[in-house]
């Protein structure tokens, strides 16, 4: 395979490997224990699926597409997944259109000023720190968690 030598192509190389990686995961655990959270002060395996995905939806749409977002409450193991499938692909639909010197555009974030590359970012590092809370509840539960897959 071709290296990926630009910030896009290997962001969206790794955003594909990011969901595929993230759906087996959400996938491995069964539904019966969507709700199941290690303590009071955390999210639920569902909560926090849901979290990632509305993360997705939001610093795509209002940082690249200057648009709104819909939140949106699934309420079964194929809804979430679904939808964590969609809004994947609709951030690397949206990552796709956008050129590269777009990238250093500065945009007002509730943390102060960033970059767009900055958010794209943020996107990937969200996901992947959500990601490794629900290989804890996986594991917290006996379910073997998917391999790890880095690029």
């Amino acid at each position: 395979m071709k290296a990926q030598n630009d910030v896009k192509s290997a962001f969206l190389l790794k955003w594909e490997n990011s969901k595929n990686y993230l759906l087996e995961i959400a996938k491995a655990m069964p539904e019966a224990n969507y709700n199941y959270k290690p303590t009071e002060r955390q999210m639920s395996f569902q909560e926090q699926l849901i979290h990632i995905q509305g993360n997705m939806d939001w610093l795509s749409s209002k940082y690249f597409n200057g648009e709104k977002t819909e939140k949106i409450d699934p309420k079964s193991k194929e809804e979430i997944i679904n939808q964590l499938t969609a809004s994947f692909d609709n951030v690397a639909e949206t990552i796709k259109k956008v050129l590269l010197e777009e990238l250093s555009t500065e945009v007002e974030f509730f943390a102060g000023p960033k970059s767009k590359l900055q958010i794209l970012n943020l996107l990937q590092d969200h996901v992947t720190h959500h990601r490794g809370q629900l290989i804890v509840y996986l594991n917290l539960n006996t379910i073997e968690p998917p391999k790890y897959r880095g690029w």
